[in-house]
């Protein structure tokens, strides 16, 4: 068929590179969708410096993307909307705002890094892999390519390095398993531990609780994280754990991010844990995903665990 833009050669170059990233662009569209996050590939830039780099100033986001502070509010102004960034004004000059990620922005990017970057880049690099010649021969090599198969296609060929699964009666061993290695290797199993590692599904699910697994390509089910009510709207999180032969891979924080997803979607009221300071990765986790100590909840609820000596609130 006949391209003019091809025809044309170094005439129309900034034409066919926009025709080419907008068709990449809409491939990154449907890939994100299809993993269900809310927001547009052009915003992912920006999450991803405040990720990197946050809190940052408008200046600063605009010095890392490489484009206007007009264009940085704008995309800021979106991603604001969708409750993933905020701002706050700097102390010492209130002209200034700095930008950060909310607690359901650090969610997004804790299940996005893993579920869709490597995949993507896996992608790309398999399209640019054979690249030969002169700019404009790589532009059309690129270009046949996407047609023989698109980008949205390589990556959905690709298995995702986590997945999440919901609870069935058939994984109660792994919730088990899973909880009481790490109990174990740190604490001893209390009488609390032992009640709901073997009656998970009286004493959670029967309750309006939940618990969900993740799980890779390789080692099967590698982490579980249960949902407890406690009382109408209050939950407790509690028994995450990741399995030791799969640490290092931030399982833990996509795991933790999933279920604050659904903790957010079932519609609670006020979600809380229990933890011990030893436990200070963890901690640290917890307090990037928006929990904050809380004296109130250890008189609440802290007794129920000998080893009990930190208390966090979630920050919705």
């Amino acid at each position: 068929m006949a391209d003019i833009l091809a025809d044309l050669g170094a005439t129309f170059l900034g034409s066919r590179l926009k025709r080419l990233a907008e068709r990449l662009q809409g491939d990154a569209a449907r890939i994100i969708r299809a993993a269900g996050f809310p927001i547009q590939p052009a915003q992912f830039p920006m999450l991803a410096a405040v990720d990197r780099y946050g809190p940052i100033s408008v200046g600063r986001a605009a010095e890392l993307l490489g484009v206007s502070q007009p264009v940085v509010t704008r995309t800021l102004t979106g991603l604001i909307d969708a409750g993933l960034l905020e701002t706050t004004r700097d102390e010492a000059d209130l002209r200034h705002k700095t930008i950060r990620l909310t607690p359901a922005g650090t969610g997004l990017m804790a299940r996005a890094k893993p579920l869709i970057w490597p995949r993507v880049d896996a992608a790309v690099q398999e399209l640019c892999a054979p690249l030969s010649g002169d700019f404009l021969t790589q532009v059309a090599q690129l270009e046949a390519a996407l047609d023989a198969r698109s980008l949205e296609a390589r990556v959905a060929a690709r298995p995702p390095a986590f997945s999440v699964l919901p609870w069935s009666p058939d994984r109660a061993a792994d919730f088990y398993r899973i909880s009481a290695e790490w109990v174990e290797a740190m604490f001893r199993l209390e009488e609390n531990d032992i009640q709901i590692l073997t009656r998970p599904e009286e004493l959670i699910i029967a309750r309006g609780g939940d618990i969900l697994f993740v799980a890779t390509p390789d080692l099967g089910v590698i982490g579980t994280c249960a949902l407890m009510k406690i009382e109408d709207g209050v939950f407790e999180l509690t028994k995450m754990g990741v399995s030791a032969a799969a640490r290092g891979r931030k399982a833990g924080e996509f795991l933790l991010a999933a279920t604050l997803e659904r903790a957010r979607a079932i519609g609670m009221t006020r979600l809380y844990l229990l933890t011990n300071r030893s436990c200070a990765a963890a901690i640290h986790l917890y307090e990037k995903h928006g929990f904050v100590h809380s004296e109130e909840i250890m008189e609440r609820y802290g007794s129920r665990y000998a080893r009990c000596d930190v208390a966090m609130d979630y920050r919705w």
